[in-house]
């Protein structure tokens, strides 16, 4: 990583100088290519490490579209969790640390990873007395004790990149970053968590989340009962009828909107691989809900302005979306009328899932004859991000508040779970529902 920043100064230098002898037009694509590359050797550079330092890029590039170049963005956001997994003898002393060798010998334990992230592995086991499956989560010893040096080094490593603006205070982004590796290393907590959405889902038959065994669990041990399913992106899901992958997207989107509005506590990690299906030839599938580690609690002070802001997004006047924005953060009284409205129309563009066909907003290409948005087909999130890359240039802009990045990076993997089914839904109804307001427009 020394080596990396060393290089990248290097070569920001020779870019700098080349872009003297260039017109505005080559020195924009030059630029292009030079936040492109850039970025791409810091993905590898992260790719290739476990530990703290992968989960803090992985974080890291929720933020990136906030302030740093669209190329970059593209780049960073292909970061993933799922890397190689590390050997038994690495993970074996875990487990004898955490559960004592009275404990471990009640259970048989696959050597195999079930799946291996950044911060740790899973692995199947038995309880040898009644064959009881289990999965044993499993962090990488040390992950907890280098959160802070790791944080450190991507701070550093970024500022040599060079791909962050110049003067731009990066100090709140690396907290919340240090703040979410904390949470996702404290089993105890996502225990709690699991526990809770368990006693809140228990008689909503659409999902499945596991039961917590504190007997096999530890400080660095989390066991979880073994509960199968498919991913999203599986063939047999692809297969399944229409109005059948219409019910599960609207489970998704459901589901996020009870957790914030009626719940007030989010998970906030959208990655596929927290999701599973689970298929049965005599039941409706259902939707398997998996670790609890990115798990935020929203005021209601939040929540109602976030209320309001959607409110007026929909059915106006703009006055309540700045009004909204405000009481969250996410704006202020003296921004200028056009920044403003500027923001107005990114929220409204946001609400196009949820447009009645007559309405201001709607997007009729990628509406169903009968009214439904067929997500398959959408290109909104791409189009969100453009608006926000190019309102992020004015002189008024900041990062937004945590609570902001982390619930939108929730609703996005909502959308895109629906693109992957290929959903057609009418959502209005149930945002109605979950905003608690009357439909001035019903369909």
């Amino acid at each position: 990583m020394t080596r990396l920043g060393m290089g990248t100064g290097a070569r920001f230098a020779a870019h700098s100088f080349g872009n003297l002898f260039r017109d505005a037009s080559h020195r924009k694509d030059a630029d292009r290519d030079f936040y492109r590359d850039e970025a791409g050797k810091l993905a590898d550079a992260l790719g290739n490490l476990k530990g703290s330092v992968m989960k803090a890029g992985q974080m890291l590039s929720l933020y990136a579209q906030y302030f740093l170049p669209p190329e970059a963005v593209d780049v960073l956001s292909g970061l993933q969790d799922d890397t190689a997994p590390v050997s038994w003898s690495v993970i074996e002393p875990v487990l004898q640390r955490g559960l004592g060798d009275k404990r471990l010998a009640e259970i048989e334990v696959d050597r195999r990873p079930l799946a291996a992230a950044s911060l740790g592995q899973a692995h199947r086991a038995r309880r040898r007395s009644d064959g009881t499956e289990l999965v044993l989560k499993i962090q990488y010893p040390g992950v907890g004790d280098a959160i802070e040096s790791d944080v450190r080094t991507l701070k550093r490593l970024l500022s040599m990149t060079r791909l962050a603006p110049r003067g731009l205070d990066m100090e709140p982004v690396f907290n919340e970053v240090r703040e979410m590796l904390h949470r996702e290393v404290d089993y105890a907590s996502e225990a709690r968590y699991t526990k809770d959405y368990a006693r809140r889902l228990a008689d909503d038959a659409r999902f499945i989340v596991p039961r917590v065994y504190d007997e096999y669990s530890a400080d660095m041990v989390l066991a979880l009962s073994y509960e199968p399913g498919v991913s999203i992106r599986h063939a047999s899901v692809a297969a399944l009828p229409q109005d059948t992958r219409n019910d599960i997207a609207y489970a998704f989107i459901e589901i996020f909107l009870r957790e914030f509005f009626s719940w007030g506590m989010v998970q906030t990690d959208p990655h596929f691989g927290n999701y599973r299906i689970r298929l049965a030839d005599d039941a409706p599938p259902r939707i398997v809900l998996l670790d609890f580690g990115a798990t935020r609690i929203f005021g209601r002070g939040f929540i109602e302005g976030y209320r309001r802001l959607l409110s007026g997004a929909l059915f106006g006047p703009r006055d309540d979306i700045f009004e909204g924005a405000m009481q969250i953060g996410l704006m202020e009284a003296d921004h200028p009328r056009a920044v403003l409205d500027a923001f107005a129309e990114l929220v409204e563009l946001i609400m196009e899932p949820f447009r009645q066909p007559d309405e201001a907003g709607a997007n009729p290409e990628l509406l169903t004859p009968d009214g439904a948005y067929r997500f398959a087909d959408s290109d909104l999130l791409p189009r969100a991000a453009q608006k926000v890359a190019r309102n992020s240039l004015s002189r008024w802009f900041r990062v937004p508040p945590r609570e902001i990045v982390f619930l939108h990076r929730r609703l996005a993997g909502a959308f895109m779970a629906c693109g992957v089914l290929g959903a057609e839904l009418k959502g209005r109804a149930m945002l109605m529902e979950a905003l608690g307001i009357d439909d001035p427009n019903p369909s």
